[in-house]
């Protein structure tokens, strides 16, 4: 049953519920203090991407100077960021909007069917279940879907029956920007354009679709709506509605990343910043809570199959070798043990000595 605020409205999914438990626990009251300072909101580099989205269309040397220009501003925001924005990236504004309008439809159904184990294959997620503190509570509902579970037979939609082709549009527009993004990205350290795609052991059947809400938060000075991380992929394609709120670590500083109409949304994920030998950043960020606006998102992960290796673009690498797989575990090994995500430094070849210890 939905849980109650202290004004009588429901909250769905049973958020508060967690957040009065922490604080009864003795959960802290606030976020870390860092997040309460004053926040700059700042314009994200903006990159024109059709000369990596089109084919045909004039060629020679016009293109391929746009080509490298394109290729150049994004490896330098990747290096100086790890964020930035893309126009002009092919995937349509009608097809965006359906995709928000059938995220509304899929979120406003009961809390009870939204975790029905069948409900899109048994990916919906809700808050944080290994929350101990406050700093550790997302006040935030998702469906995280495997790509190769978007098309399947035995993926359950309930009654939502256009969600499907909606999803697998949006999914394969997302591909096509990621793949050429990424591909951008590798060549400027070295990859050799037309050689084996990159990043390997990538393709339709190992990454994933997430649909995100954030529901208007009572609690919004003291909840983050997703909590401080790193994404543990390639690279993440970001669609966020003008609400706001999402925000990144630049210069030791958070800064407000501030709503695009017509762009989405790249960053840098964890095996890309292994892969580049830390040439591209793996940025933390996070998601501030709103008092009183609901925020959708939709976002696209560019991952690996669990048994492949990240590979690196040129030895020396700073990190061991490892796989997709023993990556993710150890991350949720360490959030179950301390509540926090370690990651990279965990595979580095020779870690950092730690004052006091030996």
């Amino acid at each position: 049953m939905p849980a109650l605020f202290a004004d009588g409205a429901t909250s769905d999914p049973p958020l508060a519920d967690s957040y009065r438990a922490l604080l009864r626990s003795g959960g802290i009251a606030h976020p870390p203090e860092e997040s309460l300072s004053p926040v700059l909101e700042r314009d994200l580099p903006m990159i024109d991407i059709e000369c990596l989205i089109t084919t045909g269309g004039e060629g020679g040397a016009s293109s391929m100077r746009k080509k490298k220009a394109c290729a150049d501003a994004m490896a330098r925001a990747a290096s100086e960021w790890g964020f930035f924005q893309v126009t002009n990236h092919g995937v349509g504004k009608e097809l965006l909007e359906e995709m928000r309008k059938e995220q509304a439809r899929l979120f406003r159904l009961p809390f009870e069917t939204k975790r029905k184990a069948g409900l899109l294959n048994g990916s919906y997620r809700w808050g944080n279940p290994t929350a101990t503190s406050l700093r550790q509570l997302s006040w935030s509902e998702a469906f995280h879907v495997p790509l190769a579970s978007i098309s399947g037979r035995d993926c359950d939609y309930g009654k939502l029956s256009s969600l499907r082709g909606v999803m697998q549009e949006v999914a394969d527009a997302m591909s096509r920007v990621a793949d050429a993004v990424a591909g951008a990205l590798a060549e400027k350290l070295g990859q050799e354009a037309g050689s084996a795609l990159f990043p390997a052991g990538c393709d339709g059947t190992t990454c994933f679709l997430r649909l995100n809400r954030y529901p208007a938060c009572p609690f919004a000075p003291d909840t983050f709506g997703l909590v401080p991380h790193t994404d543990s992929d390639f690279l993440t394609i970001l669609c966020q509605d003008q609400v706001g709120g999402l925000q990144l670590m630049k210069d030791s500083r958070w800064v407000a990343v501030k709503p695009h109409p017509d762009a989405l949304i790249v960053n840098i994920g964890d095996l890309f910043q292994a892969w580049s030998n830390n040439r591209y950043k793996s940025v933390e960020h996070k998601v501030v809570a709103n008092a009183k606006a609901e925020r959708f998102s939709v976002a696209y992960f560019l991952c690996p199959s669990y048994d492949a290796p990240v590979g690196t673009c040129g030895e020396p690498s700073p990190y061991r070798s490892f796989t997709f797989g023993e990556y993710r575990r150890k991350v949720q090994d360490d959030v179950k043990r301390t509540g926090k995500k370690i990651g990279l430094p965990n595979f580095l070849k020779h870690p950092p000595i730690v004052d006091g210890l030996k």
